[in-house]
């Protein structure tokens, strides 16, 4: 292949871009050479850093539109369909490389033959014959009618776009709009506007480049002013795009590329956001975001690497002799370029930041958030945001710094600023970036989504507190970070809401007030979630929490939803500490007193109260139900139109009776023989002796011979008894006594005869003394006992509480009478069993006698409660 531009052997440093989703991806930095490789013609770019890398190899090929954009950009789209770019420091290296692809391009068109020649070519000879109308008033309607029919297909489209680009066409058209203007010719006007948006939807970048160029914008726009679609309207871009106020140099610029550049993108916004917003397509859309973007890369680029430039910037703000109006223009200037670092990649953005923090930023956000101009401070909370977005830990270093150097850190400007600030949105601007600066660490992974349900089944505090605990902990830097916060400036921040104790009742807020309270309450609830333990201590410490409930009264409802949301956090911890001092300072009473306000509203403020009971109720967050129905009863069961209130008041009373049920029952007989209420076991109280029903009293109203016959059929039918105990249950699983107090095993086994006269004595004394005996008809024990025997998994818990019990029968037999059981077994609709509480009181006799009176609780396998006594100890 015979070349007539040899290929550029020396580098040219460049910046290699590629379009991914709509968005240009910075490959890297390296420099690019032209070679050829046998037949094949390829472009280099060798990374700076890494020399061994290659960041782009690229085979030239005739039809890959390489297009070459302003003087230090080429784009083209690869084989693959990948739009890629390359992006010069040089207009010199860009020109070289350039020509290199285009006479590569020229001689594969030539060496590919006269056919494949016709695909540009032969275009051009079938549409120049087609030229356009000379620019004249006359022939615009011809010119409009040409263009529609020629940009049908994309070749025509494609030979529009050289023709308009070789002939000049655009500065042509530039002095028929002042003409038609002058005639007031309105359909001219209209035919222009029609023949503007044609070109600049043929989607070529030379063609937009060339329409933001000083020597035509105006006319283009002018014309674009005529929208036929709107024909009684009349847009003003001209006039906007005329003002030289919109530009200020605040320190000069003296490389005049760099000064168009800026120029021109400010142009192609204007183009892209105002005059062609309704009628833009999406390729003609991409162009214009790729100019933009490569332009912004350019201008940041300059900007940072000029060290001069930047040193009389940031100078503007400490020189005492300059003027309010150029400070003010020094921090928008900052801003700007803040705002288009947001949009280029992360190396270059870092590079930015660390130049100006290098020069003073920081001591320009200090300047701007406590100006006099709210301008001034709302772009002074931009700057600060756009770092914090950028790296928060940047911004804490430097604060950090002057914490140890005895100066005012930034965490005080920007509370001050949130206390002070009318504007709303610098409030907000403020706050935000407080609880950025406060976060200790990056946020803990979300829970997983089953986590209630777990604390419910784990002991819900502790559950939760230990997944809290799973988090990372802070650096040293950052917590003595936090610390000095603690100390220094959290009392300032939350003043506002200690003030609200003189001020009773809540009324009169001022919408700044109301922003400002909302903002505070929303930062504790920050801390509360991160600063686990400072900010337990300090919040309760300062009763910031019964100044927030006071807020609950007040008249502005988003004031008392956040309020609400306060409490919810606090509960939703499930912490000890915060629920004991929301029940101690009674903090649960305004928000009752807003369900019984709001009632039966289902409003949203009633809804968030409901839906806080609803938590307790279903996590069981048993202190705060204590204390909610025990000081506020007769409200609860006054709200009756949910059932979550009833709900609570029956769990608290099932609480209660659970507790007395659960205990170990214990009695006391006086002289008189009366069961009273004896205090057990936390000072829970138990019933007595409940009064005999009517199976009962006719069964201790029988004689003793058929007490003796009943005895004797049962003796006959079931194995011999030990204290109860069947003598089958014990060569089923025999268990060691772990009570033994000196009897053999064989001391367990009773003759029957003397046991039924034992039985016999205690019937007919209960009989005479009319004290019930609990007891189950034999008949009904036995079938039970017998489908136990059959069971092959018998409950392990029930044997050994048997034995224990049977062991501690036959100890006492020799020191004292043991009673017959008081405790009557039912089974459960599950089928274990479960002990039923009763009580026995002997009477006077036995006081009299001075016997003692032992209880003993009869095994799950005894047949009927059986009742011993002896006489001795």
């Amino acid at each position: 292949m015979a070349l007539v531009v040899p290929p550029p052997n020396d580098k040219k440093r460049v910046k290699v871009y590629e379009l991914r989703h709509n968005d240009w991806f910075d490959r890297g930095t390296g420099f690019c050479t032209g070679r050829v490789i046998g037949d094949e013609s390829k472009i280099y770019v060798e990374s700076e850093d890494q020399p061994e890398r290659t960041l782009l190899e690229t085979r030239i090929t005739k039809d890959d539109g390489y297009q070459k954009q302003q003087d230090t950009l080429i784009v083209w789209t690869e084989s693959t369909g990948t739009d890629m770019a390359l992006s010069f420091q040089e207009a010199e290296g860009c020109a070289a490389i350039w020509d290199f692809v285009s006479q590569v391009q020229q001689n594969l068109v030539a060496i590919a033959g006269p056919d494949d020649a016709l695909s540009d070519d032969a275009m051009d000879n079938f549409a120049n014959p087609l030229a356009l109308p000379r620019p004249e008033l006359s022939n615009l309607d011809d010119i409009a009618s040409l263009m529609r029919t020629v940009i049908a297909t994309p070749q025509g489209r494609d030979s529009l776009s050289k023709l308009v680009i070789s002939e000049d066409y655009i500065r042509k058209l530039v002095p028929l709009v002042t003409m038609a203007e002058d005639l007031e010719s309105l359909d001219d006007l209209h035919h222009l506007c029609n023949i503007m948006k044609m070109l600049v939807l043929l989607n070529d970048t030379q063609i937009i480049e060339h329409v933001v160029t000083d020597e035509v914008v105006m006319g283009v726009v002018g014309a674009l002013e005529y929208d036929p679609d709107f024909p009684t309207h009349k847009a003003n871009h001209r006039r906007y795009l005329n003002d030289r106020s919109k530009f200020k140099e605040v320190v000069p610029i003296q490389d005049q590329t760099i000064k168009k550049k800026i120029h021109s993108t400010w142009r192609l916004l204007y183009l892209k956001d105002v005059v062609l917003a309704r009628i833009l397509d999406d390729p003609t859309f991409s162009v214009l975001n790729s100019l933009i973007f490569f332009n912004q890369v350019d201008i940041v680029s300059h900007l940072q690497g000029n060290t001069a430039f930047l040193e009389e910037l940031f100078g503007i703000i400490d020189d005492l002799s300059a003027s309010h109006s150029r400070k003010k223009d020094a921090v928008s200037f900052i801003q700007t370029c803040c705002a288009i670092a947001k949009n280029i990649q992360a190396p270059a953005r870092q590079t930015l930041y660390t130049n100006f923090i290098q020069n003073g930023l920081l001591r320009v956000i200090k300047f701007a958030l406590l100006n006099g101009d709210s301008s001034v401070r709302v772009a002074g909370t931009d700057i600060l945001v756009a770092m914090i977005d950028h790296d928060a830990s940047m911004v804490r270093a430097y604060i950090f710094r002057s914490i140890q150097e005895s100066k005012r850190p930034l965490t005080d400007t920007l509370i001050e600023l949130l206390l002070i600030e009318n504007d709303l949105g610098v409030k907000a601007q403020a706050a935000d970036a407080i609880k950025v600066l406060l976060e200790p660490q990056q946020p803990p992974p979300p829970p997983p989504p089953n986590t209630e349900t777990m604390a419910r089944n784990n002991n819900g505090a502790d559950f939760l507190a230990k997944l809290r605990s799973t988090a990372i902990p802070a650096s040293p830097q950052i917590d003595t970070f936090i610390q000095g916060f603690y100390d220094n400036s959290a009392s300032k921040l939350f003043k506002p809401l200690k003030d609200l104790e003189k001020r009773r009742p809540i009324v009169n807020l001022t919408f700044q007030e109301v922003s400002l309270f909302q903002h505070l309450i929303e930062i504790l609830m920050f801390l509360i979630r991160y600063h686990l333990f400072r900010s337990k201590i300090f919040i309760f410490q300062e009763g910031l929490p019964a100044r927030i409930a006071q807020l609950l009264a007040c008249q502005h409802k988003h004031l008392q939803l956040t309020a609400l949301k306060f409490f919810r956090t606090c509960i939703g911890l499930q912490d000890d500490y915060y629920i004991q001092q929301m029940t101690k300072n009674f903090l649960f009473e305004p928000v009752l007193n807003i369900v019984y306000d709001t009632m039966p509203r289902d409003n949203l403020l009633n809804s968030v109260c409901l839906e806080l009971f609803e938590f307790v109720k279903r996590e069981n967050v048993k202190p705060v139900i204590v204390h909610v129905v025990e000081n506020y009863r007769e409200k609860l069961e006054e709200i009756s139109y949910v059932d979550t209130f009833q709900s609570l008041i029956l769990r608290y009373d099932q609480m209660q009776g659970h507790n007395a049920e659960a205990d170990a029952t214990l009695f006391s007989q006086d002289q008189d023989g009366n069961p009273h209420r004896t205090s057990v076991n936390g000072n829970q109280r138990w019933q007595g002796v409940k009064e005999m029903d009517a199976a009962e009293e006719a069964y201790f109203n029988t004689s003793d011979d058929e007490d003796e016959l009943a005895n004797k059929k049962m003796a006959t039918k079931r194995p011999s008894m030990s204290n109860g105990v069947s003598q089958l249950v014990r060569s089923l699983v025999d268990y060691p006594d772990d009570e033994e107090e000196g009897l053999d095993a064989n001391a367990e086994v009773v003759d029957r005869r003397p046991m039924e006269r034992m039985n016999a004595q205690a019937a007919e004394e209960n009989a005479k003394s009319r004290i019930p005996v609990a007891s189950t008809p034999p008949l009904e024990r036995l079938s039970e006992k017998r489908r136990r025997e059959e069971d092959d998994e018998e409950d392990e818990l029930g044997k050994l509480s048997t034995t224990k019990r049977r062991s501690s029968s036959v100890s006492s037999a020799s020191s004292g009478v043991s009673m017959g059981s008081m405790g009557s077994m039912s089974s459960s609709p599950g089928g274990m069993l479960r002990r039923k509480k009763g009580f026995m009181s002997s009477g006077k006799d036995s006081t009299a006698s001075n016997d003692k009176i032992k209880i003993s609780l009869a095994g799950r396998t005894s047949a009927d409660g059986e009742a011993k006594r002896e006489a001795g100890g």
